[in-house]
């Protein structure tokens, strides 16, 4: 009795697998089919941003960035074609990334601030801290919003 109960279970295993396995191959199928829209930009612009002498600019400031630089010279912005790739300098666009949700303007909801929270928790010890920045800020930018003054953050 033991043996059929074990084969008829590895017989639903399999079968489980295998419809999981059809289920992800016709999703996959459905996006490589699903139609592709175009560029937010004319093809003026589509084709400039990729010619060989383009000029990669700052997403921060757009001061044009040399090549070869990890930084832009002008605001200290992690701007590198492979910052988020390199261990030692992903830690730069991290920092940015939480620097902006403690400082910058941005469209607060529930998603990013989510986000912003789990971001954090890689470290735990000061993450309290860095909330407490990040609601400040949060609580900044919704008095902007609704046109009450808020209190002056310092930099």
């Amino acid at each position: 009795m033991h043996g059929t109960d074990q084969s008829e279970a590895v017989i639903g295993i399999l079968t489980v697998m295998t419809v999981a396995a059809f289920a992800l191959w016709r999703i996959l199928d459905w996006i490589k089919r699903s139609p592709t829209h175009p560029d937010p930009w004319d093809s003026e612009t589509g084709q400039a941003v990729q010619e060989d002498d383009a000029v990669p600019v700052c997403h921060r400031c757009l001061t044009p960035v040399p090549p070869g630089h990890w930084f832009c010279e002008t605001c200290g912005c992690a701007v590198g074609p492979y910052n988020n790739y390199m261990p030692y300098l992903q830690i730069f666009s991290e920092g940015e990334v939480l620097r902006n949700g403690t400082q910058a303007k941005l469209r607060f909801n529930a998603l990013i601030v989510a986000g912003y929270v789990l971001c954090s928790l890689n470290f735990l010890i000061l993450a309290p801290v860095y909330w407490f920045f990040l609601f400040r800020n949060l609580r900044r930018s919704k008095l902007e919003n609704s046109g009450a003054t808020s209190p002056p953050v310092g930099n």
